[in-house]
């Protein structure tokens, strides 16, 4: 019986590439998306996997929506914390709801997602969750405490909840994607991008299908040896 998977933010960018390496290494993926109805509607029209629409900072609609692709689908092997938002600004002009907002989606959905799967993992003895960090949430970013802040602390959280998933063969780890050539990232400013990209030490952006497979690695049956880890994919960008 085929495993199946969870991917957040699973219908567009490197959620996507995520969702088709997952389907293409035989996993049943469930796709979570949090807004565009159309656009989630397409995805699944293009590559075949179900599509579920729900906000990952809500708890207990995570809760709730984690039993319903059980009940469709079969019991949830892997989740990958994909989803997150920004909104960036100085700490001067950042407002209380912009940190909310992030904290609560980027890194309290990690959370809210891990909480509605472990006990069932736990119990099954498998299970796999890949939480996907930043750059940075490593090196930091100007304009972005409240992003900085949110995957830092997705690093932390996955080497905690990986001392308590070990022993019952779950792993928990994490990857900390450099830029990727996604929406967001065409979005900046064309002067921005290039001193960004003359930063980086393979002299371009990443692609979203390096990150999927990376992913791929630390789901599959193979990777049980492998866990509290954070994998650096950025090109070199940042090394310590």
């Amino acid at each position: 019986m085929a495993r199946v998977a969870i991917v957040t933010g699973g219908t567009r960018g490197i959620g996507e590439a995520i969702s088709l390496a997952l389907k293409d290494a035989g996993i049943t993926v469930a796709a979570n998306y949090a807004g565009n109805d159309e656009k989630a509607a397409a995805f699944t029209e293009r590559t075949g996997i179900k599509a579920y629409k729900w906000d990952v900072g809500d708890f207990d609609a995570c809760a709730a929506r984690v039993q319903q692709v059980e009940a469709e689908l079969g019991p949830v092997d892997i989740v990958v914390n994909n989803a997150g938002i920004t909104r960036d600004g100085t700490i001067l002009k950042m407002t209380r709801d912009m940190w909310e907002d992030v904290i609560r989606i980027n890194l309290g959905g990690c959370f809210n997602m891990a909480h509605a799967v472990f006990p069932g993992m736990r119990t099954r003895k498998w299970g796999r969750i890949v939480n996907i960090g930043s750059i940075n949430g490593q090196a930091g970013q100007y304009g972005q405490v409240n992003y900085a802040a949110a995957k830092s602390g997705i690093h932390g959280f996955t080497k905690a909840l990986a001392q308590e998933g070990a022993r019952f063969g779950v792993t928990v780890n994490a990857i900390a994607p450099g830029y990727i050539d996604t929406d967001m990232v065409a979005a900046v400013p064309a002067d921005v991008l290039e001193k960004i990209v003359a930063k980086i030490p393979v002299g371009r952006l990443g692609q979203a299908h390096e990150i999927a497979r990376a992913v791929a690695f630390l789901c599959a049956e193979e990777g049980g040896f492998v866990t509290g880890s954070t994998l650096s994919v950025n090109g070199g960008q940042h090394m310590y």
